[in-house]
């Protein structure tokens, strides 16, 4: 009789945690006719009417999957989203202050949009040097580097061997990525509102397993 030797299947490393991280819903359109909301020198709006629903049809695509804790950020768009899911599951989300957004600097309060609609040069610039601080005043990729990876790895060491919806926000994603895979540092911006990504934490080993998933939207 011949032994057969069938192709593997990928299995969490022992010990590892399994992050499923969720790109906020769509928030509020910038205007400057009124005042934008702030927190600790964030912008801070609120889900869009479309945010609302994109994180209702999350809900809708994980109320039978199992996760061991959600987790949010300090921004009230992460939340916002992870309510129905969290509704839906019976779990009170955590919060993780490391993994808010990127500081812009001189551009928060939704400047940033602004500039991309119009194409101001240093979004070029930025794009093609792949710092945010070509922003004037905004946070540098060393820094955002250093906290998220220190929010990953609060949250993989307080969650051996499980599985966890972390809601975050698009630079955040894209920088955790980027550490995973060794990429350009913006290589993985552009994660769509409420889309799905899976990142397993081993150490520090870091395995890309799904990037940018809509397919509930």
């Amino acid at each position: 009789m011949t032994t057969e030797y069938r192709q593997f299947r990928f299995q969490r490393p022992p010990g590892s945690t399994e992050l499923v991280l969720i790109r906020h819903g769509e928030s509020a359109p910038a205007r400057f006719d009124r005042a934008y909301p702030y927190r600790d020198g964030h912008g801070d709006p609120e889900l869009a009417p479309q945010g609302r629903e994109q994180a209702r049809r999350l809900a809708d695509r994980f109320a039978d999957d199992h996760f061991d804790a959600i987790y949010v950020t300090t921004l009230r768009r992460t939340a916002e989203t992870a309510q129905p899911l969290a509704d839906r599951l019976g779990i009170v989300p955590k919060v993780e202050p490391d993994l808010r957004e990127v500081h812009l600097g001189e551009w928060e309060g939704g400047l940033l949009r602004k500039h991309v609609a119009e194409e101001h040069p240093l979004v070029t610039e930025m794009n093609v040097k792949q710092r945010w601080d070509v922003i004037p005043g905004a946070e540098s990729t060393e820094h955002l580097a250093e906290r998220v990876g220190a929010g990953i790895r609060r949250i993989a060491g307080a969650h051996p061997d499980q599985r966890v919806a972390v809601v975050v926000h698009g630079g955040v994603i894209g920088q955790a990525l980027a550490m995973a895979t060794g990429s350009m540092p913006f290589a993985f911006i552009g994660a769509d509102n409420a889309s799905v990504s899976v990142l397993v934490v081993a150490g520090e080993q870091w395995i890309l397993r799904g990037y940018n998933d809509t397919s509930h939207l």
